[in-house]
């Protein structure tokens, strides 16, 4: 039974595109009836219930919640998985990231008690801070260091005028800066892919995509140093302009939003010349590890506290599909996690561990909610990374 094509509509008005897919359903089924598709109370009552089976089965599984609020800014999260040893500045960037919770509650005295403390750290440690960065390198710190010192002052006269917009300006604008000399420190790709993978395109560091929808636009940071082979292979297809034009072919209101199935009957990206698919492993990194886990969910490694370095905690997390018989045979496509932070509690949202995460959306988050499968990619395009993108092994 033919599928019926959806009609992509843009700017500029319809969008061609080519043949109706034939053949299977899209692949990558995140489970056989998604949370999502549950009436409400349904949903609400089958996450207590998976709490309860977590914290019955695994004895001490509530140690694998994150202490306090969990990190949902996919900025952060992005600067927290970078592969680098930086306690001094991570310190700074830690502490301004904590006062979250005092800008909610307009904790005014103890936002500008933060901030000193920010300004006192920055003062007391500014030649160990240099110090940590190599020496041809500190002639690119210090101008970070002195426009980090003006933005804290900003910031500390928005906390102590109250002034709420102004204070998350000035902290996002230091925290940017923070993330600039974090990004100096990144060095050599700091693991080997193994040899069996060879033939896959990696991404040896990150890239920015700016994909246009029939929506508006989207721009997604993609993160090769958590997962190289899954951000290669959807580069890679960005470059081939693989993913233009195709239809949004799942959406769940607070689950996913999924697209990559090509026209055709095939369900992935078949390189020419060759009759099959080109698969790409599962791939998960957890902090402290060298490298990546490929093939094997968390559940397979007896991972009942971990969570991974690239989590699905934020709206716009990048997932990349697979079967539900297989962890190998993602091909080409890809969702947005659509986060719910009632329905999909830090380390308990039955995707974390499961499927491979690999980028963020960082702007267009009003766009991304009002997508549906009445809607679709126009065009992607890589617009910063391309330099990290290596062909093969």
């Amino acid at each position: 039974m033919k599928r019926k094509e959806p009609q992509l509509t843009g700017p500029g008005g319809p969008v061609p595109r080519g043949p109706v897919p034939r053949g299977p359903a899209p692949r990558g089924s995140l489970s056989s009836r998604p949370l999502a598709s549950r009436p409400l109370w349904s949903r609400l009552l089958a996450a207590v219930g998976l709490l309860l089976a977590l914290l019955l089965a695994a004895p001490g599984a509530w140690a694998a919640l994150p202490q306090g609020n969990a990190v949902t800014d996919p900025a952060a999260i992005l600067r927290n998985a970078l592969p680098i040893k930086a306690p001094e500045l991570q310190g700074l960037q830690h502490r301004l990231e904590a006062t979250g919770d005092d800008l909610r509650a307009k904790r005014w005295n103890a936002l500008s008690s933060s901030v000193q403390r920010v300004q006192s750290q920055l003062a007391t440690r500014r030649t160990a801070l240099l110090a940590s960065f190599p020496a041809e390198l500190q002639g690119q710190i210090e101008p970070l260091l002195a426009q980090l010192n003006e933005q804290l002052q900003t910031l500390a006269s928005a906390a102590a005028g109250q002034q709420r917009d102004d204070f998350l300006a000035a902290r996002r604008q230091a925290l940017d800066t923070i993330g600039q000399a974090e990004d100096l420190l990144v060095g050599d790709f700091p693991f080997q892919i193994p040899a069996e993978f060879d033939a896959l395109p990696r991404l040896l560091g990150r890239a920015t995509v700016q994909l246009n929808t029939t929506k508006g636009e989207l721009i997604a940071v993609v993160d090769g140093y958590n997962a190289p082979l899954t951000a290669g292979a959807f580069v890679d297809l960005v470059q081939r302009g693989f993913y233009d034009k195709l239809p949004f072919t799942r959406a769940e209101d607070f689950y996913v939003l999924q697209t990559g199935d090509p026209a055709g009957p095939a369900v992935g990206y078949t390189p020419a010349g060759s009759s099959t698919e080109r698969r790409v492993p599962l791939e998960i990194k957890v902090p402290g590890q060298a490298a990546p886990y490929y093939n094997q969910t968390f559940e397979d490694l007896g991972l009942f506290k971990a969570t991974p370095s690239l989590p699905f905690a934020t709206l716009g997390t990048l997932g990349w599909a697979h079967s539900d018989e297989q962890l190998d045979d993602g091909s080409s496509q890809f969702f947005f996690f659509l986060y719910e932070a009632e329905l999909t509690p830090a380390g308990l949202n039955l995707v974390d561990g499961r499927y491979a995460a690999f980028g963020y959306v960082v702007q267009g988050f009003d766009v991304l909610e009002q997508l549906g499968v009445d809607d679709g990619i126009i065009s992607a395009k890589l617009i910063d990374g391309a330099e990290h993108l290596v062909p093969h092994g």
